[in-house]
């Protein structure tokens, strides 16, 4: 049986795992640099709050949107090549059905909160003040959620950019 196109030991480094490292390394720096330009803008705090949770929420969505681009293979290539160390802790194919759980909520629970940030930042400590510690947890959650929720996770993020992707139910019993 052949093997998945681009899963290889070195595939191709092509326009699409370019663009996804891009829209990832965006996803990273627009909080970084973003959120400390508008705090010093010196706008009301409501104002600010709101473009800081924008900001935050955006690179949420690039992120995501550099997972569908790269896909499994562009996560392969990326974990063999700069991340060789992971080769031995790397996200197995298939995970348990408490892992997936677990890392679904560590998954959803940055997004949420990148989402909701602009509206409840006044009722969290330091959440106006101190955005840029929670964006960097988000994100850390984020990527680490990536590796507990294992390898097929990768294809159903993809499938979601794809048209004519269909869900497929398995009939295996729990």
């Amino acid at each position: 049986m052949g093997e998945l196109p681009g899963t290889s030991e070195h595939p191709a480094a092509g326009w699409r795992l370019q663009l996804g490292v891009g829209l990832f390394v965006l996803s990273i720096a627009l909080p970084l640099a973003g959120v400390p330009v508008v705090a010093s803008l010196g706008l009301s705090a409501g104002v600010t709050a709101t473009v800081s949770g924008s900001l935050l929420v955006g690179a949420e969505v690039l992120g995501v949107a550099a997972i569908a681009v790269m896909g499994k293979s562009g996560y392969v290539y990326i974990k063999n090549r700069v991340f060789g160390f992971l080769k031995r802790v790397g996200p197995p194919r298939e995970v348990s059905r408490r892992r997936y759980t677990v890392g679904l909520v560590m998954f959803c629970v940055p997004i949420l909160f990148a989402w909701a940030s602009p509206y409840a930042s006044r009722w969290i400590p330091g959440g106006t003040m101190h955005s840029l510690p929670f964006a960097l947890g988000g994100d850390l959650l984020l990527l680490t959620s990536l590796f507990v929720l294992g390898g097929n996770f990768w294809d159903k993020i993809r499938s979601l950019f794809l048209y004519d992707a269909e869900a497929c139910f398995s009939t295996r019993p729990d």
